[in-house]
């Protein structure tokens, strides 16, 4: 068992947030004042990006759950209301909100952990409570390169610990590829029971362009099955030409993803230098990368022909150039702060700090920010209807718990 990180529960951070205003710019104008590193670049439609901030200004008091945590990818609630938490260099941790400490899982397989790998996501299986069953993915070093794949397997505890039973990889992302970077990757269960893995283009300019093929996994949010099968109505079943888990294809590094009230799925990506994108990937359809985007490269060309829309390809909901660097996310649902009510919320890692989208209907009509001076990865609304941030902080982490002020 791992010795207990410094738990400060209902210790308010010295940040003092819940003394001063959250907002660094006036309300009802955007936050993002900077220019944009794309030249030239006009929305396709008002608001879809530099909303303004609402119009009244909400205080967040925030506290420590726990810190000293290994460096953290990303945790979800067991019903419980303990804290299942993965951390990239491949431990698996059970976290108590009320002051127990830590639990290390054993038997979590071997991963890849540079770079941007390791030990990514991890979801509860919709019957966890009858079945233990937990879903992650991770990035597996292979004989012909790496990749991102996802693993199940039953959470075991008992007097002498916590453990894994009958690990099995139940999908991996192809063809491998070797480099360390852009593995995606989240895992969300839909109404149906159906995952959604979320995964990246591998970001090299040889690899990025497959995002437009459906034969080749890069760059594609997949639909499976408990057992990693494509359903029959998945929308690329039953054609030659096209990986069958596919449900839409063309996006660049997808790092957050959601289910809203209505069983919808939507994602946040990364974009190069400028264009993340928040988006609401449907069936069958395609996001543009790297033919569209908002952004251009690191360089400071553009990329491809530098457009920004082509006949077939979806216009993203919201983009934002500068970057916010977009990690885990959330549909918030609870009571604690009824102002966030049906909001978007997403980690910045480059934003440090929350990431706030109200919506009007399926576009953004505000974008607030919550500064947390620290990268958060993940984001997710506990069982108290609070919201809970896990940060980076180099090779740690610390678990926050937001509410209203």
């Amino acid at each position: 068992m791992r010795a207990p990180p410094l738990l400060l529960t209902g210790t308010i951070l010295s940040l003092a947030l819940a003394a001063t205003p959250v907002f660094s710019q006036s309300a009802g104008q955007p936050f993002e004042t900077r220019a944009p590193n794309a030249k030239g670049q006009t929305p396709a439609f008002p608001n879809q990006t530099r909303a303004p901030q609402p119009t009244s200004k909400l205080q967040i008091k925030t506290e420590v759950v726990a810190d000293g945590l290994p460096h953290l990818w990303a945790m979800e609630f067991l019903p419980d209301g303990r804290m299942l938490a993965t951390a990239k260099d491949g431990e698996i941790v059970l976290v108590s909100p009320n002051g127990g400490g830590t639990q290390e899982v054993e038997g979590v397989p071997t991963v890849e952990s540079g770079g941007q790998g390791g030990l990514l996501d991890v979801a509860i299986a919709p019957d966890f409570t009858q079945s233990r069953l937990i879903y992650f993915s991770f990035s597996e070093p292979r004989d012909d390169g790496n990749g991102t794949s996802v693993a199940s397997a039953k959470l075991i505890e008992d007097g002498d610990g916590a453990a894994l039973e009958g690990t099995k990889v139940i999908f991996r992302q192809t063809p491998s590829y070797s480099n360390s970077k852009h593995f995606g990757s989240r895992l969300v269960f839909g109404p149906d029971n159906m995952l959604y893995v979320t995964v990246g283009e591998r970001s090299d300019r040889k690899t990025r362009v497959h995002a437009q093929d459906l034969s080749r996994g890069f760059g594609k949010v997949f639909r499976i099955n408990a057992e990693g099968k494509a359903p029959a109505d998945n929308p690329f079943v039953g054609r030659d030409d096209a990986q069958p888990e596919i449900w839409s294809y063309g996006h660049r590094n997808m790092q957050s993803a959601t289910i809203d009230s209505r069983g919808r799925l939507w994602t946040v990506e990364h974009g190069p230098k400028g264009g993340d994108e928040l988006n609401r990937p449907e069936a069958g359809r395609n996001y543009g990368w790297p033919v569209i985007t908002y952004g251009i490269d690191y360089s400071g060309r553009p990329i491809g022909d530098g457009i920004t829309a082509a006949e077939g390809m979806e216009q993203p909901v919201y983009y934002w150039d500068p970057v916010i660097g977009p990690s885990g996310m959330a549909f918030y649902e609870g009571d604690a702060i009824p102002e966030w009510k049906d909001a978007i919320l997403i980690g910045g890692l480059v934003a440090q700090g929350l990431v706030v989208l109200h919506m009007e209907g399926d576009q953004v009509k505000f974008e607030e920010r919550v500064p947390l001076d620290a990268r958060i990865r993940d984001v997710k609304v506990g069982p108290d209807g609070a919201v809970y941030a896990v940060t980076e902080d180099g090779d740690s982490s610390t678990i926050l718990r937001l509410t209203k002020s």
